[in-house]
């Protein structure tokens, strides 16, 4: 494997994270704190009907408070997030006239005209499609290959969500959100937070935990590293802003740029590179260096992918 440096973080302005967010500055400028709608309030009738029966279903047993009835209408409360690929929108799935219902965020890629992917040919290797004609299409980055890879992120997320869903489900040792339901490129997940008040849980960089919360945290981190290593992943963009802290868990979010570490010639690099980037955070946190050496972690890591 061939070792390849990556940029160390840049020294930031006074009082500005050295961590990066992944929300472009555009749409920072300017942009306040959206207002959602009473996530109790019932549905419109204009709102849509449920798209359950129209859409790829994730792992089974189906949780209990996942609302899959197909007269369930689907209620837009705002949106949670937006990000250079996608925006995230709160959904409220409910029966009218029943007390069945429940929150979902909505990850909806943006159009091949206005998403900002970033390296992805580096993210796209060893993903492979069958008909030459798409490939030649998503190396060329015409208008249909960009759909096409956007179609691979939200497919590459939904299937790397549902297999981590099922080992975190048998062993507790990795916690991520429940992939509802796929649909083209519109991703529908289980909503982290408080589903009475339509609060999303905090990111990991907006937490300001103790000393005994903090190593809990890493060690939490560690193990689902280690469960993403014996997958056959890496995250490949992770960061302080990508794990969500709710009830004291550490939940694992944003994967469509989820990296085979045997199939992808850059595997390794990816790895290492999530590695560094939250063990720097920790690190700056007050954790000791000797705990956080992302060296030491890395190698540990590519010998339970198998490839050390």
């Amino acid at each position: 494997m061939r070792d390849h440096d990556f940029p160390a973080p840049q020294r930031r302005g006074r009082g500005k994270s050295r961590f990066d967010d992944d929300e472009p500055d555009f749409l920072k400028r300017g942009r306040r704190t959206p207002a959602l709608a009473d996530p109790d309030a019932e549905p419109d009738v204009e709102d849509a009907w449920s798209s359950w029966d129209q859409a790829v279903h994730g792992p089974e047993p189906h949780p209990e408070w996942l609302v899959t009835e197909l007269a369930a209408r689907d209620t837009e409360l705002g949106v949670l997030k937006t990000g250079k690929e996608a925006d995230v929108h709160l959904v409220r799935r409910a029966v009218p006239g029943t007390d069945r219902g429940c929150l979902l965020a909505v990850k909806r890629y943006r159009d091949a005209q206005h998403r900002l992917f970033h390296r992805d040919a580096g993210y796209l290797e060893g993903r492979r499609v069958r008909r030459s004609r798409e490939m030649r299409a998503m190396t060329g980055r015409t208008a249909f290959g960009r759909q096409m890879i956007a179609g691979q992120w939200a497919a590459a997320e939904f299937a790397a969500l549902s297999r981590l869903w099922e080992i975190g489900a048998a062993s507790g040792r990795i916690a991520v959100p429940y992939p509802v339901q796929l649909l083209g490129t519109e991703l529908m997940l289980e909503f982290v937070g408080d589903a009475g008040a339509g609060e999303a849980a905090p990111r990991l960089a907006q937490v300001r935990p103790d000393d005994d919360e903090l190593r809990d945290l890493w060690d939490q981190l560690v193990e689902a590293l280690t469960v993403l290593a014996r997958a056959g992943y890496a995250h490949g963009d992770l960061s302080p802003y990508n794990l969500l802290v709710h009830a004291g868990r550490l939940v694992l979010i944003d994967l469509p740029q989820v990296v085979d570490v045997v199939a992808n010639l850059q595997g390794a690099e990816f790895l290492a590179r999530d590695v560094r980037v939250v063990a720097a955070w920790f690190t700056a946190r007050g954790m000791p260096a000797t705990v956080t050496d992302p060296a030491a972690l890395t190698e540990a890591l590519l010998r339970e992918a198998g490839i050390r």
